[in-house]
């Protein structure tokens, strides 16, 4: 049986002072050809060193009110991962709470 692969890439254009100035995305599998984004956090997992290696990238176009937006989302994501990757609810409910005291010190539920 044949192993079924699905690749996703990223495209950085840099500026002179190697600052995005744009990131594009394809993922075939997902429908995305070529999308725009003003901002990305990658994580992988080396098992090898038990790391956590990562590239945080946003362009220069990225609104600081836009950059809270998708940290709030992240963290909410990120809870949400974390309880069906460990099924420990109690942490991911005490993440959860911590997203609502985030947005709350943003004020983002009031845009």
């Amino acid at each position: 049986m044949a192993n079924n692969t699905s690749e996703i890439k990223i495209k950085v254009t840099v500026d002179e002072n190697k600052v995005p100035d744009d990131i594009r995305w394809t993922a075939n599998d997902g429908g995305i050809k070529n999308e725009q984004a003003k901002a990305m956090l990658l994580s992988i997992w080396d098992s090898k060193v038990q790391e956590t290696l990562r590239i945080d990238l946003w362009t220069k176009e990225m609104p600081v009110d836009e950059m809270k937006v998708f940290f709030h989302q992240t963290l909410v994501a990120m809870a949400d991962t974390f309880e069906r990757a460990t099924d420990d609810k109690k942490m991911s409910d005490t993440m959860r709470d911590f997203c609502a005291y985030f947005a709350e010190k943003l004020e983002l539920h009031k845009k």
